[in-house]
C-alpha cells in the first residue's frame, strides 16, 4: 500500500546535508524510517519483520518521532518547511505545522504537549504547543542546529547541537533561555543523555570518537575511539552500552559505558548513521541502512538476526 501526501513544489533544502531517522512506536510494533535523499518514508511491521507501507511526497525528510501515547507520528521535511502530523494507525496526514524552511531535528516532552524543532536555515528552535496548534515561542541565537536536540529525562533542560560552531547549547525549559554551552566538538552529530541527567554522550564524526560530557561542569571528560565518520550515540535503556553508527566503515561500535571501551565492532551494514534504536528491554537494537532497509541486531551475540526491506 502506498500513501501519497500533498507536497509543495519547492527547491530542495541544502541537499549536501545527509541524515537518516528511525522511530519505533511505544508498543514496539512499528518502525518508521527515513533518509534525507529519499522522497518516501518506509513503515515496517516489527512483529512480521516486513515492510508494511510507504508514505510518499517528501523532498528532504529529516526527523521522525512518535507521540508518547503512540497515536501520532511527527515528521519534519526541511524543504517543505513543515512538521507534519500523521495518524499512527492509518498513516494519513492530519495536520501540517509551518515551522520554516530548514526544519530539522525534533524532540517531544514526556507529556506530548510541546515539540522542540531545530531550524538549520534560520538558526532557531521553535517551541510548538501541540494543544494550541501554534508556536509558543521561537528561540534564537543558535548556529545551524541540525539533527541533535534532546530533552533530559526530567524535561527541565534542552540540549541543542550547533553544527556550524560545534557547540552544544543548554536551554532552560521553564524559561526557554540559554544558560550555557559546551565546546570542543568536531562535526558533532547525535547525542544521548544518561537517566540521571548528569552525563551527555556525543558523536564526534570529525575525529571518529564518542565524547563523554560532564553536564554540570559543561566539559568533555572522555574520548572514546570508534569507527570512521561516526554519527550515532544511542544509549541502551539500562545505561550500560552506547552504540555508534560508523558511516564510512559500515559498522556499529558497541561501547561499555562503565569502562569507556569499544568492546565490539559489528559489520554488515550500509552507511549506518544516527538512526539506531534499542528495544525497551535492551535485548535488541535496530539499525537503519542508507537504502532504508532495517536490521535487527541481538545484544546477546552482536549478530544481525533479521533484515527488513
Amino acid at each position: 500500500m502506498n500513501i501519497t501526501g500533498k507536497s509543495l513544489a519547492q527547491m530542495p533544502f541544502d541537499g549536501a546535508i545527509k541524515n537518516n531517522s528511525l522511530a519505533v512506536s511505544p508498543d514496539e510494533k512499528t518502525a518508521v524510517a527515513s533518509y534525507s535523499d529519499s522522497t518516501q518514508i518506509k513503515i515496517y511491521d516489527l512483529d512480521k519483520g516486513s515492510l508494511k507501507t510507504t508514505i510518499k511526497g517528501f523532498v528532504n525528510p529529516r526527523n521522525i518521532l512518535f507521540s508518547p501515547d503512540g497515536k501520532l507520528l511527527y515528521i519534519t521535511d526541511s524543504s517543505h518547511g513543515y512538521l507534519m502530523a500523521y495518524d499512527a494507525a492509518t498513516f494519513q496526514l492530519i495536520e501540517k505545522f509551518p515551522v520554516g524552511y530548514g526544519a530539522f531535528g525534533t524532540t517531544i516532552s514526556d507529556d506530548g504537549r510541546r515539540i522542540f524543532i531545530n531550524n538549520e536555515a534560520a538558526s532557531t528552535v521553535t517551541v510548538l504547543n501541540v494543544a494550541n496548534h501554534e508556536a509558543d515561542t521561537v528561540i534564537r541565537g543558535f548556529h545551524q542546529p541540525r539533527q541533535g536536540v534532546k530533552l533530559n529525562p526530567e524535561n527541565t533542560k534542552l540540549y541543542v547541537t550547533n553544527f556550524e560552531n560545534d557547540h552544544i547549547t543548554i536551554v532552560d525549559v521553564k524559561t526557554l533561555k540559554t544558560e550555557g554551552e559546551v565546546k570542543g566538538f568536531n562535526k558533532i552529530r547525535a547525542i544521548s543523555i544518561s537517566k540521571d541527567g548528569k552525563t551527555l554522550y556525543a558523536a564526534n564524526s570529525g575525529s571518529s570518537e564518542l565524547l563523554v560530557v560532564d553536564v554540570a561542569g559543561k566539559k568533555i571528560t572522555q574520548r572514546i575511539p570508534v569507527g570512521k565518520d561516526n554519527y550515532g550515540a544511542s544509549l541502551s535503556p539500562d545505561g550500560k552500552f552506547l552504540l555508534s553508527g560508523n558511516k564510512v566503515d559500515n559498522t556499529v561500535s558497541v561501547v561499555d559505558v562503565k569502562t569507556y571501551k569499544n568492546i565490539q565492532t559489528i559489520k554488515g551494514f550500509k552507511e549506518p548513521r544516527q538512526a539506531i534504536v534499542f528495544s525497551k528491554d535492551g535485548k535488541f537494537f535496530y539499525v537503519l541502512n542508507n537504502d532504508l532497509s532495517l536490521d535487527k541486531v541481538s545484544m546477546a551475540n552482536y549478530k544481525i538476526v533479521e533484515s527488513m526491506k
